[in-house]
Parts: C-alpha cells; structure tokens; sequence
C-alpha cells in the first residue's frame, strides 16, 4: 500500500486529498480498476482517516480521502476526542460544517472521480462516510449513478431530515448497492430518521441493508473518537470488507 498527498482541482479552487494505492500483492487483477472515496467526518482529514483509508486499500483498492473543508484552509486542527467539548472549537466546527454544504460536496465529487480515474481507477466506484460523510456518500451514489455502484454510511447523521438536501429525498435515483450502520445512540440519526429513510429505500426498490450497532454512540468507528468500540468497528471492517468485495470485486 502507498500513500500520496495531491491536490485536486474543484470548481471553486484546490482540494487537498490523500491518495492511498493498494500493494501488488493485495491487488487482484479484478479490483486494480475499482475505487474509493471515504467522504470524512467532522474533524478532517488526519493520521485517523489515514489509518482507515489504508486499511480499505488493503482489500486491493484506490481510496481517495478528500479534504471537504478545503474552502476554509486553513483550519483546526482539531482533537477528535475533545473538540465538542470545547466551546470554542465546537463552534468553530460546527461553522465549518453548516458553511460545507452538501451541494458543494457534490459539485467537488466529480473532481474526485476524475481523480481517481487519473489513477487508474476507472471501473466501478465507491463510497463510503463517516459522520457527515454519510450523507455525502447516498447523495454522491444519486448524483453519480452510472460511476458509483456501492454506497455506505457508519453512523452518519441527517439521513433523513426535514432538510431539502437530506439523502432519503434522492434515493429514487440510487442505482447502487446501499449499508447503512446505525448508532444505536445518535441524535444526528434518531428511529423516526431511520424509518423514514428506510420507508424511502424500499419505495425506490434499492438493494440496501441497514444495520443498527445496538448501545454503540455516533463515532464508534472512528479510532481516534472518545466513543470509539474496537468490537463495534471491527463488526463494521467485516461487513464494509464483504460489501465492497460483493460490489467492486
């Protein structure tokens, strides 16, 4: 596995993004086109991410970790386990976060992709996010879905909102294979979220699971969150491994 640092040219400047490239051994011929985008949570790109991008690079594809908050650089950064907790750090996020719109990520995601054909990934696609990169990943698997054909989401919050950029509002133009881990505790994605979200996919007949990680908290995944669960991610590593395999190869 190989990590590369570049910038992708967007619409409205430069994103910084990690390039994480499988090794030849972990590379079946049949992946060697396949990618990724892992669509970030709310404290971006850091040695956390990296450590999960690699690990996807490892089931032999290109991951692509886009900095979202690029318009803002620079910023933070920000200790995952104590930046909510901190009032002025937390506002500080909390404004990055309202000021990077879904639209905007959306817009950013046709730059990624063709990163990641310029790579080499030219086949099948992707995605998958993380907190506010849940939604990002259904809305890019809408926006793009004749490129991305495996969308999935970890404890991503807003799924289905009253907002009129939530995901469940888009799903009748999904084509992809959809995972959606719930956290069992999670303001961002209450039950009421979760049955809506579901009611939409089985109207739009989407192949889809959802998965609720019972007594887990938003950001159980994530290795450097306060609430991380080491059992609860790796359940989440076993199914987001079988996922991929089943739809990128």
């Amino acid at each position: 596995m190989s990590k590369r640092a570049i910038e992708i040219a967007t619409a409205d400047g430069k994103a910084a993004a990690d390039l994480f490239s499988p090794g030849t051994k972990s590379a079946r011929p049949e992946t060697r086109q396949a990618g990724v985008i892992l669509y970030m949570d709310a404290f971006g790109p850091r040695p956390a991410l990296d450590e999960m991008a690699a690990r996807m690079a490892a089931f032999g594809y290109h991951v692509l970790v886009p900095d979202l908050f690029y318009r803002e650089a620079p910023y933070g950064p920000f200790d995952a386990k104590t930046a909510f907790a901190n009032a002025e750090t937390a506002t500080a996020l909390r404004s990055l976060i309202g000021r990077t719109t879904q639209e905007m990520t959306i817009r950013d995601s046709t730059a990624f992709l063709q990163a990641l054909a310029d790579q080499g990934a030219t086949g099948p696609i992707g995605t998958v996010g993380y907190c506010m990169g849940g939604a990002r990943a259904l809305n890019a698997a809408a926006s793009f879905p004749g490129r991305v054909v495996a969308a999935a989401s970890f404890h991503g919050g807003n799924l289905a909102s009253d907002a009129a950029d939530s995901p469940h509002l888009r799903v009748g133009d999904i084509k992809a294979r959809v995972y959606v881990g719930s956290a069992g505790i999670d303001r961002s994605f209450p039950p009421e979220q979760s049955a809506r979200l579901e009611s939409a996919l089985r109207t739009a007949e989407v192949d889809f699971v959802m998965e609720n990680y019972v007594g887990l908290q938003h950001g159980w995944c994530v290795p450097d969150s306060n609430v991380f669960d080491a059992a609860g991610a790796g359940r989440h590593w076993s199914r987001l491994e079988t996922f991929f395999r089943e739809t990128l190869g």
